[in-house]
């Protein structure tokens, strides 16, 4: 049995329309203290899981595409309730439809999420302290320096994915 069978945690919007499934542990969990991620989630920063999009099941409804404007330029994809307008997750120029950038605080159990690492702390609030254990970079980083094992062959696969089907 697979990562992606044995565990699995269901997420959805505030109003419930959208319901959807993520099946195994995500390759990475962000917490992103950039301007633009504070700006569009509205808080200190936001939190994303990061899963193939396989790998995120809809179960009820579907979320409708909102184009939005990024700090790259390149802009991203949120995936938003039509009714409550919740972000649940994104898609980034840089990954495409083939990751999701799953938004943490929409999963029925964000406490077994935490951020793997704190990236553009360079732009952290003055007053959000981490953990002194906490994982951090100032700007971004290199997977491979970062990443597990496991989680670098599943992002070789999923590339790998992508590109057959482009």
């Amino acid at each position: 049995m697979s990562d992606a069978d044995t565990l699995a945690t269901h997420g959805r919007c505030a109003c419930g329309r959208i319901r959807f499934e993520v099946r195994g542990p995500p390759l990475i969990v962000h917490a992103c203290h950039c301007t633009w991620c504070r700006r569009e989630s509205g808080t200190a920063h936001a939190l994303n899981g990061m899963w193939e999009a396989d790998r995120v099941v809809h179960l009820a409804d579907e979320p409708e595409i909102v184009d939005t404007p990024s700090a790259s330029g390149k802009g991203q994809k949120i995936a938003r309730c039509p009714t409550c307008r919740v972000a649940l997750w994104s898609n980034y120029a840089g990954s495409g439809p083939a990751a999701r950038f799953v938004r943490i605080g929409t999963l029925d159990e964000p406490a077994r999420f935490p951020p793997d690492i704190h990236i553009f702390t360079s732009t952290k609030l003055p007053w959000v302290t981490l953990p002194a254990d906490a994982r951090a970079v100032p700007e971004f980083y290199r997977p491979e320096d970062v990443w597990s094992a496991a989680s670098l062959e599943r992002r070789r696969i999923m590339r790998a994915k992508a590109a057959g089907a482009g």
